[in-house]
Formats: C-alpha cells, sequence, structure tokens
C-alpha cells in the first residue's frame, strides 16, 4: 500500500494558504493542514478553506509552537490515519508544485526513503539566507560524516510516516527553524535512506519569512552542537562499519563513486573569494582528514 497525504503547516500565512491549496489541488491528495497558533485573520481562512473543501483535515494548535511540532503533529495524524507518506510543503508558495508527480514517484520506488527538493536557486534569494545554507551543509557533513545529504534545510520533502513518527516517539526534535536539517540528520543516523530531486525554489515578493536572526541563530548553533556530540557517540560503532566495507570491498578505487559534492567545492570556492586563501586552508584541514579517515578506499596502495 502506498498512501499518501498533503502536510501544511500553517502560520500567519493569510490568503497565501488559499493561494497555495488551488495549486495543489489537481493532485487530489487528502491535505492535514496545521494551524500553529495563527492570528485570527489566518484562523478565519483556514476556518472557511476547510469548509469549503472535504479533502482537507484542519488541526489547530491554541498556541504558536513552531514548524516542527506542527509538522510532527501532522505526522501522527496521518500515522493513524492509516497514511504511509506525508508530502511536507510551505504555506507560502515557494515551491514548485509541479515537481510532486516526481518526488511521489521517487517514494513510491523507495517508500523506506525520505524524499527531499534540493533547492535550485534564482536571483529572488536573499544573500544571507544563501550563505547560510552553506554553513549548515558544512556541519550536517560533519555530523552524517557524510556527503550524501545534499540540503538539509529545504521544507519540500516526502516523509515515511511510520519511521518518521518512531524517531519523533523516542527522540525530542527541534521545535522551530531547527527541525527540518534536525529530523533530516537523526532519520539518516536510524538508517532511513535520503534521496533528493533538483527542485526550483522561489522567493516571492510578497513571501512571508517567520526566521527571528538572534532566536533562530542561537538554536540552530545548539542543534549542531547537540548533533555533533550524537555523531562523536556513533563514531566507534561508524568507523567499525566503515572499516568492514572496505574490508569486503573489491572495487578499485578508481571506479567508487564521487564522494564529494557540488556544494561543497561552491562552499570551498565561496570561501576563498569571500574570506582569502588562509581561511580556505582553515577549511581544507579538516576535510582532508575527514577523507584521510573516512574514505581511505579512495586512497590507491602503495605496492614496493
Amino acid at each position: 500500500m502506498f498512501r499518501t497525504c498533503l502536510l501544511i503547516p500553517v502560520y500567519n500565512h493569510g490568503s497565501l494558504i488559499e493561494a497555495t491549496f488551488e495549486r495543489l489541488r489537481k493532485f487530489d491528495l487528502p491535505c492535514i493542514m496545521v494551524d500553529d497558533g495563527s492570528e485570527p485573520a489566518t484562523a478565519a481562512v483556514l476556518d472557511k478553506l476547510a469548509a469549503r473543501e472535504p479533502s482537507i483535515t484542519l488541526l489547530r494548535l491554541q498556541e504558536n509552537n513552531g514548524k516542527g511540532v506542527a509538522a510532527l503533529r501532522g505526522i501522527a495524524k496521518a500515522h493513524a490515519s492509516g497514511f504511509t507518506h506525508a508530502l511536507q510543503i510551505d504555506a507560502d508558495g515557494q515551491h514548485n508544485t509541479d515537481d510532486i508527480p516526481a518526488l511521489l514517484a521517487m517514494a513510491e520506488k523507495e517508500p523506506t526513503a525520505l524524499i527531499s527538493g534540493a533547492p535550485q536557486y534564482g536571483d529572488d534569494i536573499p544573500k544571507a539566507r544563501l550563505y547560510g545554507r552553506y554553513i549548515t551543509h558544512f556541519w550536517v557533513w560533519i555530523e552524517t560524516l557524510s556527503f550524501e545529504i545534499v540540503d538539509s534545510m529545504c521544507g519540500f520533502r516526502v516523509y515515511p510516516v511510520a519511521a518518521t513518527h518512531a524517531l519523533a516517539q523516542r527522540v525530542a526534535i527541534g521545535k522551530r527553524m531547527t527541525f527540518d536539517t534536525d529530523i533530516m540528520v537523526r532519520l539518516y543516523w536510524e538508517g532511513t535512506p535520503i534521496r533528493f530531486l533538483p527542485t526550483h525554489v522561489s522567493y516571492p515578493a510578497n513571501g512571508i519569512s517567520h526566521f527571528r536572526a538572534l532566536r533562530d541563530n542561537v538554536q540552530i548553533s545548539i542543534m549542531h552542537t547537540k548533533l555533533v556530540c550524537g555523531m562523536l557517540l556513533r563514531l566507534p560503532g561508524v568507523l567499525h562499519q566503515k572499516n568492514k566495507e572496505q574490508h569486503w570491498t573489491k572495487e578499485h578505487w578508481s571506479q567508487k563513486k564521487e564522494r564529494g559534492s557540488e556544494w561543497g567545492m561552491r562552499f570551498c570556492l565561496w570561501c576563498y573569494r569571500l574570506l582569502g586563501k588562509r581561511a580556505l586552508y582553515a577549511l581544507l584541514y579538516p576535510i582532508i582528514g575527514w577523507f584521510f579517515l573516512f574514505a581511505s578506499s579512495a586512497r590507491p596502495t602503495r605496492t614496493w
């Protein structure tokens, strides 16, 4: 069985949510909307929309708790309703809904995986947001000891409901702007495959952002600290598993898949252009150390 629903966390998005839903109507999917303590104007829009559209299940939180709380409340409802997958999409119309069939096809082909958009940005993205993403990418690579996670911040993704709900019952997941990254890294730790589909993400002029620089950057820093500590606790097991894989594999190093990523190279180039050669060298030392420790099979063995 492959049963999918839409999942839309909403907080003070006003009439934008109506326009977003109109773009989603053609997919004929049940929709779980979670009102995360919106003000009366948005609450009224949601009530009207839910009364008019039988496909919408509206959940309401009395206070604003953050996107993570709203999304996990929707996941719990999807689990209780028998859905196998939940396609999360932002309420403000940032995401390209034309990519929904491709995302769902990937999820149906690999139902245990978390399928996520890999954002392709235009010139409308604020530069501070763009560079901030590179910093998060770097820390996620450290936290997972892998370059497999291309982007951990895109909110356009298909969750395997059972695995996500089970994880949320055991672990406290980030409540606000940390949610998307936190849950992706922890699902990866649990063994959930992560797959990506390139998708265009826009920043409309009338878009609504709930990012609060001081509060959210502090919470993001705390999240990365916790995840790095979690990675260190898993390090012995990860090293043991990688050594086993390298011992049994017979594949020549030249035939192995490239371990790096375009985003990593772009981040290094950005550091060089903005901060100079010394900053780039400081960045390369931990990267080289990572490859030395965890990608030894990519180094040819010297014979005498």
